[in-house]
């Protein structure tokens, strides 16, 4: 095998992160017939082989990937089914009976070059009752089901608003088919029955498929699920098990009638063994049960599901089993793993999507100009360890912040022992609010205060520069922000009412059996 440039990118396996990845490629590098740089962009998936299909709740930053691509907001949405998410309202994760939302958006307005929740700690240990939400336009806007899209003329409250989107993981994939395809990327139908590798370099050189087909390529993309059929199997990369810190393995997703209008967040409640998914699009809402096999069996897991819907089943139960974790090699020759494929982080915060994404900005960032590429391979894994490590502890939070003593469960990850990297962030923030972002880490101040603070581990002081403002100056300051935020939320108009004017999808274009 000559070490020639990258001409031919073979991508096995489609799905979410197939097609991505196959857009993005197609459209940034510019697929042979394209006319792009003369690289050849080569899909192969196999229609008898599903896919998982219950990524779909986003984080803010899968708009900048349909940014970057040049997709319209609102044709995509209308394409997807899609509804608009401002957050994830956790119940009876600290406590039974207590809830919390995380927003996407900002927290109040920094005082005098001094963080706002500085002031809003040194009032709430004077006694005051007002919580994070007053000051959250993302929560209260939720709470409202009330939504507007920020645009620069909507000036400096609206535009505080951070948003994300509910979709059809399964249309998704098709509109981003679509898409590549349109920018000259080439789909092959065919079951991978082998993957032929070079004897002395040990690069993947050929995917073998069914009816006596072959399939070269240069750089191969490993979008084959949890079977890691490139990655692993073919390039033996081996896993970093994260389970004992995450334990949730299996999930059970259903898809129900839509209720009512569809709200503007996802919902996340803790049961027995692990936490219970609500995501509203347009056509339908999404539902699942993630849970730990230790504590619980799939067909109790089923039952608790179905008995916790808001409408008519319109799927079948669809059962997936997972272990937490990532590839110890991302990269490993000229095979790279993306998606499940990569590795697997629960999606409580809806990060399964982002890591794709991640994935893919980096290796177009360290594109290589040959098969193999040492350096550039390197730097991708050191990079997407971090991403993983970052999310990772950020999961933990959660499961670690409970006080939840009713299931053997809860007590497990309440009482284990966690990373170090998160023992310190947890210190720092519980002792006097404060928060540093490490590298590229992806969740920023607002996040970490409000699960800390939802599940009862937030500050326990303030620091001292927020003394410099008079408690009456402090008091006054955050009841102005209150009556602000109050009075924009009765200005907005209601979600549905945004949906129907701009992103209304036209019929009933739901595949039902996607859960």
């Amino acid at each position: 095998m000559k070490d020639a440039n990258i001409k031919r990118i073979v991508i096995a396996g489609g799905g979410t992160a197939g097609w991505m990845m196959a857009a993005a490629l197609s459209k940034v590098l510019g697929a042979k017939g394209a006319g792009g740089a003369g690289i050849e962009v080569t899909l192969v998936e196999s229609e008898a082989i599903g896919t998982v299909g219950v990524g779909e709740a986003t984080i803010p930053a899968i708009m900048k990937f349909n940014a970057q691509l040049g997709i319209d907001e609102h044709e995509f949405m209308r394409a997807t089914q899609a509804t608009y998410k401002l957050g994830i309202e956790f119940r009876d994760w600290g406590a039974i009976g207590e809830s919390y939302f995380h927003p996407f958006g900002r927290i109040g307005f920094d005082l005098e070059g001094i963080d706002f929740h500085q002031f809003w700690a040194r009032l709430k240990h004077l006694g005051d009752s007002n919580g994070l939400d007053a000051y959250s336009l993302n929560t209260r806007a939720a709470y409202a089901s009330k939504f507007v899209r920020p645009e620069p003329a909507h000036g400096q409250v609206i535009n505080q608003m951070g948003y994300a989107f509910h979709f059809d993981a399964s249309l998704y994939a098709a509109f981003l088919r679509r898409f590549a395809e349109g920018h000259g990327a080439h789909r092959i139908e065919g079951r991978i029955e082998h993957v032929e590798q070079d004897g002395e370099t040990g690069l993947v050189r050929a995917l073998k498929l069914d009816r006596d087909r072959t399939i070269e390529g240069d750089l191969f993309i490993d979008c084959t699920g949890f079977r890691g059929l490139l990655i692993g199997q073919a390039m033996g990369a081996d896993y970093h098990d994260w389970s004992h810190w995450l334990p949730c393995n299996r999930a059970v997703a259903i898809a129900c009638e839509r209720a009512g209008d569809p709200v503007p967040y996802t919902r996340s409640t803790a049961r027995e063994a692990g936490w219970q998914w609500r995501i509203p699009l347009q056509h339908r809402t999404g539902n699942g049960y993630v849970y730990c096999d230790d504590f619980l069996t799939p067909e109790k897991a089923e039952a608790v599901l179905l008995d916790n819907l808001d409408g008519a089943p319109v799927s079948n139960p669809n059962h997936l089993r997972f272990q937490t974790g990532h590839r110890a090699q991302f990269w490993a020759g000229n095979c790279v793993a993306i998606g499940l494929s990569s590795g697997f982080l629960e999606p409580l915060e809806s990060t399964s999507i982002h890591l794709i994404q991640m994935g893919i900005a980096k290796l177009i960032a360290l594109f290589p100009g040959t098969r193999d590429a040492p350096v550039e391979r390197a730097e991708y894994n050191r990079l997407m360890e971090d991403d993983f490590r970052h999310v990772r502890d950020f999961l933990i939070l959660h499961y670690k912040a409970t006080s939840r003593k009713d299931a053997p469960f809860w007590d497990q990850v309440r009482m284990m022992e966690i990373p170090d990297t998160l023992t310190q962030k947890i210190e720092l923030l519980r002792s006097r609010g404060r928060f540093f972002k490490y590298d590229a880490e992806l969740f920023d101040l607002t996040s970490w205060l409000a699960v800390a603070e939802g599940q009862g581990w937030g500050p326990q002081g303030h620091s001292p520069a927020a003394d410099r403002l008079s408690e009456s100056n402090v008091r006054q300051s955050l009841a102005n922000m209150r009556s602000v935020y109050a009075k924009t939320i009765d200005a907005m108009p209601s979600h549905q009412a945004y949906l129907d004017k701009y992103c209304k999808a036209a019929g009933e274009t739901l595949r039902a059996d996607a859960a």
